[in-house]
Parts: C-alpha cells; sequence; structure tokens
C-alpha cells in the first residue's frame, strides 16, 4: 500500500481555484482502480492550506493514475496556484 499527503499552499487570493481543482481531482479519482481512499482536507487554523490525502492499493495503480488526463490537468491547475509539497510512505 502507498499513502501520499500532498500539501498545498496558495498564493494570495489563489486558494478556491486551487480547492476547486483539488475536488473534481479527488472525485474523479476515488474511482481509479486500486485506489483505496482519497480525500481533501482544508486547514482549519490557516485559510490558505489544504491537503489531498491518498491511499493506492500499489506502485502500478499510483503510476496510472499519475498518467491519466485529469491527474495532469487538475495538478498542472494546482500547481499555478501555489505550491504542493508531497511526502510518500510505503507500507
Amino acid at each position: 500500500m502507498i499513502r501520499l499527503n500532498c500539501f498545498f499552499q496558495a498564493k494570495r487570493g489563489k486558494y478556491n481555484e486551487a480547492l476547486e481543482a483539488a475536488i473534481l481531482l479527488t472525485a474523479k479519482s476515488q474511482k481509479h482502480e486500486g485506489n483505496i481512499a482519497y480525500d481533501v482536507f482544508e486547514s482549519a487554523t490557516r485559510k490558505d492550506i489544504f491537503m489531498i490525502c491518498e491511499t493506492w492499493q500499489d506502485q502500478e495503480s499510483l503510476d496510472k493514475h499519475s498518467a491519466t488526463p485529469e491527474f495532469t490537468e487538475c495538478v498542472a491547475k494546482i500547481q499555478a496556484c501555489g505550491e504542493l509539497k508531497l511526502e510518500k510512505f510505503d507500507f
């Protein structure tokens, strides 16, 4: 199993645009083969931070997910709105 925590910090005025892309990506990714869990969490203390938390069955499933058009498009939108930091854990 693979867990990814993707932390996002928005540029000024870009939070909502990034969050919309993250929510769209989440809705589509939850249907991908090998997905165990996928969700977006907003910070309770910072209005410019959210986290995408995802769990995948294996590296093959994650690789297929990362190659989808929705992943490429949504991640590009999110990255244009701020900074992403990725933490990866293999179980």
